[in-house]
């Protein structure tokens, strides 16, 4: 009875009040940050899309026909494609390596487990342009140690930036960049697991291997769609490594070398703002695309 009556008093209604105000005053940071940083910029540049800087006439308005142009552009479906063929080759290598390495740490078999873990996961702090710049320094046909090696045991230069090894060359900075990233995911993922599961398991005969197989991969199934969802936007947004490799490989990775390269080069280069806003919105949608049919795929894969 005495709560009921504290609860139906005045001061009980404004308690219930400022409860239930709460949280929306937490959200309201982020919230307004949301709202500056990410929907009025996008916002901004979906307008941009839908008009033409023209010699004669100044900007006008032309709807849809810097998207009708864009599908049909050339550069940016080779760039899309060249994307697509370095998210196949790259991301599959990564993500195994990520989760051997992921197993091996949670297995408890490794010595000095704790400086292993930091050794994997220092390259994803070093900066993506010092990394570019170092491998560039790598590859680098004239100066670099594999070609210095070579020379001194009379080889031909490994051609780490020819146009048949380049995609294999960028895979590489990148997966030596995230693997350690992907690889923390997993392993956090790996230690929520419950003790008591690999007690029975072991109780029944289990070894290692057929824990491994039928009790963490199976546990690893949403942390290991959440590294290819990030994987999937951080593949179709390549432009650090190409744009710093261009410097050295200006004949084999061109201005529209990859669709986010090709938009920054028509911005800020051709000063085809429009256009551009056009291409990254078309770019953003490919990713969407991408990201729902993984998605789709694995959910279908887990339900049958």
């Amino acid at each position: 009875m005495m709560t009921a009556t504290t609860a139906a008093s005045p001061k009980g209604r404004r308690g219930a009040r400022r409860r239930r105000s709460a949280g929306p005053l937490f959200v309201a940071p982020f919230m307004a940050l949301f709202l500056l940083l990410f929907l009025a910029p996008l916002g901004y540049a979906a307008y941009l899309s839908l008009f033409q800087e023209r010699l004669i006439g100044g900007t006008a308005f032309v709807g849809l026909d810097n998207y009708v142009r864009a599908l049909g552009d050339p550069q940016l479906i080779h760039g899309v494609v060249r994307v697509a063929l370095f998210f196949v080759i790259q991301v599959p290598l990564m993500l195994l390596l990520a989760l051997l390495f992921a197993l091996a740490l949670d297995s408890g078999l490794l010595r000095f487990a704790k400086v292993i873990r930091l050794g994997i996961f220092v390259p994803y702090a070093v900066p993506s342009v010092v990394a570019a710049l170092m491998w560039g320094y790598l590859y680098g046909p004239d100066f670099g140690p594999f070609a210095q090696l070579s020379h001194d045991l009379h080889l031909p230069a490994p051609a780490f930036l020819s146009d048949g090894w380049m995609l294999g060359s960028l895979s590489n900075i990148v997966t030596w960049e995230f693997v350690g990233y992907n690889m923390i995911i997993l392993y956090a993922a790996l230690r929520t697991i419950p003790e008591e599961l690999y007690e029975a398991a072991a109780m029944d005969g289990a070894g290692a291997w057929r824990i491994a197989w039928s009790i963490k991969l199976p546990a690893l199934r949403p942390a290991l769609m959440l590294t290819l969802l990030f994987s999937v936007i951080g593949s179709f947004q390549l432009f650090n490594e190409p744009k710093l490799l261009m410097s050295i490989a200006p004949d084999v990775i061109s201005s529209s070398y990859t669709a986010n390269l090709y938009a920054y080069t028509l911005a800020f280069t051709g000063q085809q703002v429009n256009y551009a806003a056009t291409v990254s919105f078309l770019l953003g949608l490919v990713i969407v695309i991408v990201s729902y049919a993984v998605l789709l795929t694995a959910n279908r894969r887990r339900t049958s």
